[in-house]
């Protein structure tokens, strides 16, 4: 049983590489249908199985010619059991990760290795369990095959990271800091804006990953946008379909960044916002800007100001570099500010690992300590008697600790302080008066802190050499327009009757229709409700409101009836080959197609007729058949030259039931916009079981010339649904 068991696990771990190596020799040509997709998306949940079992089998093949093991039976067919289902969830997993990059928005170098290194990993894994009982099979190459294997592993589990979390994914904790780049230097997009971009986004839209299309590494693909338009509208950040994603409920599928991965603090929010507000220019310099502007003075708090202690000359030598190693753990990091200086820099993290003692163990490099980070640590008042010892200390970060502003008097002693950042903390008006006495503090970070507008102007007054930070104040443009309405599960094409329900990201919102062509407005249009009930066809135009938002752009959705569903349908002509569609019954699948013809939800037709019987089990009384068609001229796809519609209860007796011309396309017909066009033929009532349609494509305008071009475009007829009624 046992041995029957085994050959059936090889002969599936067998099938499955050849099966691999079909997907790969016919990469190019094979696509992966919508229903299988599913199956593909699941590669990055099921990789982790294959990678801990082969681990384990490999930790377990680099001993097993030990002479401990070598004659334990158990330990044999272990080892075996545990390699062949290894290889097997591997080469699964292999399977479901090519599916996944048929879907688009994978290319480039990574994609190229973490492919062929994860098959290397089947067909290696596989090779060893079919060869490990051979006679040539010997200690040396169970061991070289092992650390092979794992090698692999770790080279694909680091391109993979790459592929889903960006760059430096993993180094990155540890990765020293980008250096500064001094105020007077920097440019608003490449120093303060691009580094936004590069941590947060460039993960998923880099030109190894182009997630909808969108490239964020550079102006040009910046402002080129992706598939759902431009990233923003120059001086409109309320419009901009950037800001409107950030602002999307988590949940949201549509949020970004997505769910699960860092998202975009207030401030990075904030700074995107008026840099979009600003108009943006990729060569402006920050100074360029006035001094009392919020983009300006938000982006100076991540700029080297002009008097940057890294240019000061330091009268105090440098560390001992083994206190230096020494200080340095997991949760503190302790580094020279510029090389050869003796001047240090501190940051703690880890919130967990903090105590009073992370800071008095820093004692021994008091002098020599100018700046220290401790962002988010649970830092008290009584802390900041600790760090009054560090008599050099220059920046203080305290943002998000837990002070109140009782123990400020204690940094009174630290004669070159200049700057302090408390923002996030619960000090008050009456804790930041003290600071006003402070000889050399020019800079206080207080945003989020609860303080009144007349509170911070009382304390700018009383001390004009202090800069009290605030961030921007919003002028009352930072209104946010509502992202359009969508209709859940909707039931676009309907047999009697359509039911469909209307919903909104945002909660509270109402979603106002007509459906007469005309725009909703916020008084007069009907509100969507439950109730509403379509009989006949029907275009819907669906808007947004929301007090306190700008109305959403206005939603349309195209409701079709077709009373009668063939049974089976096929074709008596060829399709192209690039648009296949999922087969025939992409014709009768009652699903509405987006405006991409390069999706399923498009059946394509350039040299051949486009020629579809359908057939029902049981005569049903026709009088009507509409071809859903799109036009785009500016993509070459127009309508037919001529649709006829043939039936009759029988294959040999079907007779010409209606026939039209439609006009054709000219060289002056060159609108870019796409719409889906229902191209109908009406007749008297006929009883039928067989239904032929014949439609045309049309050529190329008279006179048409394509500039530039080898050949002449291809001219499609595109069709997505055929209606019955």
């Amino acid at each position: 049983m046992k041995g029957n068991l085994r050959g059936f696990a090889g002969g599936i771990l067998f099938s499955l590489n050849i099966f691999i190596v079909f997907l790969l020799l016919f990469e190019n040509r094979i696509v992966v249908p919508l229903w299988l997709q599913p199956v593909g998306r699941m590669h990055p949940m099921i990789l982790h199985f294959p990678i801990v079992i082969l681990m384990m089998a490999m930790v377990l093949e680099f001993f097993r010619f030990k002479p401990a093991y070598s004659n334990q039976t158990f330990y044999q067919t272990f080892t075996s059991n545990l390699l062949i289902v290894g290889a097997i969830s591997s080469a699964v997993t292999v399977i479901m990760g090519l599916f996944l990059s048929k879907e688009g928005g994978y290319t480039g170098d990574v994609l190229f290795w973490h492919k062929w290194t994860g098959v290397g990993i089947t067909f290696i894994s596989s090779l060893i369990y079919f060869s490990r009982n051979a006679l040539w099979y010997k200690a040396q190459t169970a061991r070289v095959s092992a650390i092979l294997i794992s090698f692999c592993i770790i080279i694909t589990g680091h391109f993979g990271a790459t592929l889903t979390h960006g760059d430096n994914f993993i180094l990155e904790p540890i990765s020293a800091e980008q250096e500064r780049v001094p105020i007077n230097e920097a440019l608003v997009f490449d120093h303060v804006i691009k580094p936004i971009f590069d941590k947060k986004c460039l993960s998923c839209h880099n030109p190894d990953k182009v997630k909808g299309k969108l490239l964020l590494t550079d102006p040009k693909s910046i402002l080129k946008g992706g598939k759902t338009g431009k990233l923003f509208v120059s001086g409109k950040p309320q419009l901009s379909l950037l800001l409107k994603s950030i602002h999307l409920p988590l949940e949201d599928k549509k949020h970004m960044p997505p769910s699960g991965k860092v998202q975009l603090t207030d401030e990075e929010i904030s700074l995107l916002y008026l840099w979009i507000k600003s108009k943006p220019d990729f060569k402006k310099k920050v100074i360029d800007l006035p001094e009392n502007d919020s983009l300006r003075i938000l982006a100076s708090t991540r700029l080297k100001p002009a008097d940057d202690p890294e240019e000061e000359d330091f009268d105090f030598a440098a560390a001992d570099e083994e206190t230096i190693k020494k200080l340095n753990t997991n949760y503190r990091v302790v580094a020279p500010l510029a090389k050869g200086s003796p001047a240090l820099a501190v940051n703690l993290f880890n919130k967990s690992a903090f105590t009073p003692g992370s800071l008095e163990e820093l004692n021994e490099v008091k002098k020599q300590i100018i700046s220290l980070d401790l962002n988010k640590m649970p830092v008290k008042d009584a802390d900041l008697k600790i760090i009054s010892k560090f008599e050099n200390l220059r920046k203080l970060n305290l943002n998000f600790t837990d002070i109140t502003g009782t123990g400020l008097k204690e940094l009174a002693s630290l004669k070159h302080l200049h700057s302090l950042s408390l923002t996030g903390t619960k000090v008050t008006y009456n804790t930041l008066k003290q600071l006003l006495d402070f000889k050399t503090l020019s800079k206080v970070a207080i945003w989020s802190t609860g303080l009144k507008d007349s509170e911070v102007k009382q304390l700018q007054n009383a001390n004009k050499r202090i800069q009290f930070i605030t961030g921007f104040k919003d002028d009352g443009s930072m209104v946010i327009k509502l992202n359009p309405p969508t209709i859940e599960k909707p039931p676009f094409v309907f047999s009697t009757s359509a039911r469909f329900k209307v919903k909104h990201t945002i909660r509270g919102t109402e979603i106002r229709y007509t459906l007469d062509g005309s725009e909703p407005d916020s008084l007069k249009s009907p509100v969507i409700t439950d109730s509403t009930i379509l009989t006949q066809n029907a275009t819907i135009k669906a808007k947004a409101f929301k007090k306190g938002w700008l109305s959403s752009n206005v939603a349309i959705y195209t409701f079709y009836k077709s009373l009668f569903k063939p049974d089976s349908i096929v074709f008596l002509t060829k399709p192209d080959d690039q648009f296949k569609g999922n087969g025939p019954r992409t014709l009768i699948n009652r699903q509405s197609a987006n405006y991409s013809f390069r999706s399923e939800e498009w059946v394509g037709f350039h040299e051949n007729n486009m020629t579809a019987l359908m057939i029902f089990n049981k005569p049903v009384k026709v009088s009507s058949v509409t071809m859903n068609i799109m036009v785009n001229y500016g993509s070459f796809a127009y309508p037919p030259a001529h649709m006829q519609v043939w039936g009759g209860s029988s294959l040999n007796r079907m007779q010409l039931l209606k026939s039209i011309k439609l006009p054709r396309v000219t060289k002056n017909d060159t609108s870019k916009v796409a719409r889906v066009v229902g191209v109908n033929c009406s007749f008297n009532p006929k009883e039928l079981t067989f239904l032929k349609v014949i439609s045309k494509p049309q050529n190329l305008p008279a006179g048409y010339v394509k500039e530039k071009a080898k050949t002449p475009p291809k001219v499609m007829l595109l069709v997505n649904e055929i209606l019955i009624n």
